[in-house]
């Protein structure tokens, strides 16, 4: 989850919020590539989940990359919460899942070179320690009790608010982990396509990352449980989104939905202040209970944006949010997948194609049974697999087209990213198939070889 956003001044004029998100705009040859990645770290010796504190821990993982490879700290209230270097951070989620939020990169090779860079650093740090980290989009085994939290006041304010407003929301906040993609857009009409179809086809990311099929230590009936705890974490500010598919979509529709989506806090002198369930609306009014004759920054609406969890999101770029964590081909085959798509016109439309006739009826169907069936979801006579098939192989003619070799002179394209991707559907297996095969087979219902297994 996000770390404070820097927007900018006193907002007066109501356009100034459209205009924010209007300034993510940029040309094709200066689009770029952001890549995030969770993972859950847990003492060898235990196989626990790793505290904040202590001599193995993430405050010790934290520590040894600072010290070790020149990261830059990132305090709250005196506790390291995170780092930076280079145009990337490494943050904590709530319950220590440790996260890389890339650079803005050009290409799918610079992105896997950042991404391979950073595991074996933290592989390094954390072999020292005993400890290991591994890609899963839901913890297998460790209950909510387990779990540490991680001393940051936008977390502490967020527990408290979910069972509120849902069943799973602490489930997602502290025992779930994924991979995104972070995508650029030239304009208002290409923004609309390319969340149009980012909403529509998040399903098939769904499915073909799928990799949560086990929770409190057994199997949970679901391929991607990580993409069902989402279904039931808060309506107000989750889901498939069918005021993006209207007539008329665009800038300005998405700052009227993000208007009614409750806030959670505003952050003031390095303080989160707790605004649980008030309007943005009344803030812009300086009717903010929270603070009484205070107006917002764009700061505060950069902030705000970042506590909406759609399937895929608006802000100054658009976020695919629906792939589970997992190894690390699958850390740069999201990437790769989405950019095939979305950045050659050919390519997106041909993915829209796929999509633009079906109904809100459809797109939620598709969403849930990508959840539960994985690559053999089937809705309305077609099939998932089907479906998968035809986008990896869009995606593929759109990387090629790129034609972005990689570096040293080396004149491969980025569409071996994919192959990953394409050994799934060969298969007829998601990652979350495979584990179950090795769960009722080799592993003979011991979890603990996952660990052993699929750690980085």
């Amino acid at each position: 989850m996000s770390i404070p956003q820097v927007g900018g001044g006193p907002i007066e004029k109501p356009e100034q919020m459209v205009d924010y998100l209007a300034s993510g705009c940029k040309p094709k040859e200066a689009w770029r590539i952001g890549t995030e990645h969770e993972k859950f770290g847990y003492c060898k010796e235990t196989l626990k989940p790793l505290p904040y504190n202590g001599d193995r821990s993430i405050h010790a993982v934290l520590s040894g990359l600072r010290d070790r490879y020149g990261w830059s700290p990132l305090l709250e209230d005196g506790n390291l919460i995170g780092l930076e270097k280079d145009g990337a951070n490494i943050s904590l989620e709530p319950g220590g899942q440790l996260e890389l939020s890339g650079a803005t990169l050009s290409t799918i090779h610079e992105t896997c070179d950042e991404v391979n860079a950073h595991l074996r650093e933290v592989k390094s740090i954390a072999d020292e320690l005993n400890v290991g980290f591994i890609g899963l989009g839901a913890a297998p085994e460790w209950s909510h009790q387990d779990m540490p939290m991680m001393p940051k006041g936008r977390y502490k304010l967020m527990t408290d608010y979910m069972d509120r407003v849902g069943t799973m929301g602490k489930s997602m906040m502290y025992r779930t982990a994924c991979v995104q993609v972070n995508l650029d857009f030239s304009s208002e009409v290409d923004m609309v396509q390319k969340l149009r179809v980012a909403l529509a086809l998040q399903p098939v990311a769904v499915a073909l990352f799928a990799n949560s099929p086990f929770f409190e230590g057994k199997p949970n009936g679901h391929k991607s449980w990580r993409s069902r705890v989402w279904r039931s974490l808060d309506e107000d500010r989750t889901g498939m989104l069918p005021f993006v598919f209207e007539d008329g979509f665009g800038f300005e529709a998405w700052v009227d939905y993000a208007l009614d989506v409750p806030m959670y806090f505003v952050y003031r002198d390095g303080k989160y202040i707790n605004a649980l369930g008030q309007s943005f609306r009344d803030f812009l009014q300086g009717k903010l209970p929270a603070l009484p004759g205070e107006i917002p920054t764009l700061s505060d609406w950069a902030d705000h944006l970042t506590t909406i969890f759609p399937e895929a999101r608006l802000k100054k770029f658009i976020e695919m949010r629906g792939a589970d964590g997992g190894p690390w081909r699958r850390l740069c085959a999201l990437p790769a997948f989405w950019v095939g798509i979305c950045y050659e016109q050919s390519s997106l439309d041909a993915a829209w194609d796929i999509a633009k006739s079906w109904s809100t009826e459809t797109r939620e169907d598709w969403r849930v049974a990508a959840s539960v069936e994985g690559l053999h979801a089937k809705v309305n006579g077609q099939y998932m697999m089907d479906i998968a098939k035809e986008l990896v192989e869009i995606s593929e003619a759109g990387l090629k087209a790129r034609a972005k070799s990689g570096a040293q002179g080396v004149l491969q394209d980025e569409s071996h990213f994919l192959n990953a991707l394409k050994d799934s559907l060969d298969m007829g297996k998601s990652p979350a198939d495979e584990l179950l095969d090795l769960y009722h087979g080799a592993w003979n219902k011991d979890l603990s070889v996952l660990y052993r297994d699929y750690s980085y």
